[in-house]
């Protein structure tokens, strides 16, 4: 499995240079699609991989709260981080100086128990885990769906009934751009 990642993680810079040379040219509809289908399963791999390693960030570009209002949010704040046995959830609407943590939101940074991870007969990727900070934890379920970095998150906090889901992208730590307000 890790010779694999790492064969795809030296072609990835390659494939990257043959899309951008075609580019230039004109490229089929299917051309493109196959393109994409390839890059989805680079980036599905690579959420894989971190995932297993216990290294990832979830970063969210929408929220849905309990009763079905959405709201597209900025990916850099708010987030699912794993580290470890850490992890960070962090909510924020940048809402200026408002908020336990500064975003107009809450952070809570604490440590994990019971992280379980399973994969259905469709090749989804389910996450299960507690998180306990010094003032609020959570129960957090991710979902990495198959064939690409996509997925979402449901957090249903201990201390009331307001869960709600994320929809974004997992990313390795490593290339995660996000920003942590303060903790509670």
């Amino acid at each position: 499995m890790k010779i694999i990642i790492s064969l795809l993680m030296l072609f990835m810079p390659v494939l990257a240079s043959s899309i951008h040379a075609q580019t230039s040219e004109e490229m089929t509809s299917a051309e493109r699609k196959a393109i994409q289908e390839k890059l989805d399963s680079i980036m599905f791999v690579q959420a894989e991989k971190a995932i297993i390693d216990r290294d990832f960030t979830l970063e969210a570009d929408k929220v849905e709260f309990k009763y079905g209002q959405t709201a597209f949010v900025n990916s850099n704040t708010n987030f699912v981080s794993v580290k470890g046995d850490k992890s960070v959830v962090q909510i924020a609407f940048n809402i200026p100086a408002s908020g336990p943590n500064g975003l107009g939101g809450i952070t809570l940074d604490g440590s994990i128990s019971n992280y379980e991870t399973k994969k259905d007969k469709k090749g989804n990727i389910n996450i299960s885990m507690n998180v306990m900070g010094a003032g609020i934890s959570a129960m957090v379920n991710i979902t990495l769906y198959e064939g690409n970095n996509r997925a979402s998150v449901t957090i249903y906090p201990n201390f009331n009934s307001n869960k709600m889901t994320l929809s974004g992208v997992i990313l390795p730590s490593s290339k995660s751009r996000v920003y942590k307000g303060n903790s509670i």
